[in-house]
């Protein structure tokens, strides 16, 4: 009788609907807000021997840009939401490491996956302590992207939300430097999408945990375990 090692997978609900919809709305509004913000921060000249009637290219890609940066402010109020309402690794208590055991998790990720000083550690089923604060600390900068975007939509428009944020003008010292730094949070986007992505496809490599696929079926494996079986 012949003894063979058979791996087992835990399969777990992880992401709910809500939070996989939040995720890619974001990513679209993401890519349509940097590529036109590149564009209105310097805009090409790429029409100059059309007709006036056929120029209006820029005051598309500045609707655009307006149009996402609402679905964006709209999208992140309901990730407010859904981390009050939804399930244990949605909720907005798993983005700070507040617990003796969370800062442990912290530490630990830091030394395997930053520093690679230690080989192994416990996984995690939802965000780790290290991607949690990470994406606590994004959540704010979406905060202070989307306030000096309105702010400086705001001398343009009579609209209620812009006008809510009409007082960071004069508070970051005018209109220029709320568009610098409206564009130093842009980078930030950027420079998070590259290593989020890279971390994603590194966690999948690594551990086998699914992290990519999870995002649009909302299922986790944790790592397989060998148990022995008889033939």
């Amino acid at each position: 009788m012949a003894t063979t090692r058979v791996a087992t997978y835990q399969k777990m609900y992880v992401w709910e609907l809500p939070v996989r919809l939040f995720h890619w709305v974001n990513v679209l509004c993401m890519i349509a807000l940097i590529a036109t913000g590149l564009l209105i921060g310097s805009p090409q000249k790429i029409f100059d021997a059309a007709e006036p009637s056929q120029q209006y290219w820029f005051g598309t890609v500045r609707f655009t840009h307006f149009a996402a940066a609402y679905i964006f402010f709209f999208n992140y109020l309901f990730r407010i939401y859904w981390g009050i309402v939804g399930n244990k690794y949605a909720r907005l208590k798993e983005f700070i490491p507040y617990t003796r055991e969370k800062l442990a998790d912290f530490w630990t990720v830091l030394k395997v996956d930053i520093l690679q000083i230690q080989v192994r550690r416990d996984l995690a089923e939802g965000h780790n302590a290290l991607a949690g604060f990470t994406y606590f600390i994004a959540f704010v900068i979406f905060l202070f992207q989307v306030a000096t975007g309105f702010a400086l939509y705001s001398s343009m428009s009579g609209s209620f939300i812009p006008r809510l944020f009409v007082w960071m003008v004069p508070l970051l010292g005018g209109d220029a430097w709320v568009r610098q730094w409206h564009h130093l949070s842009m980078w930030f986007f950027i420079v998070f999408a590259l290593v989020h992505i890279y971390l994603v496809f590194y966690h999948d490599w690594v551990e086998g945990t699914a992290s990519t696929s999870s995002m649009i079926s909302g299922w986790k494996f944790r790592k397989p375990n060998e148990i022995k079986r008889d033939d």
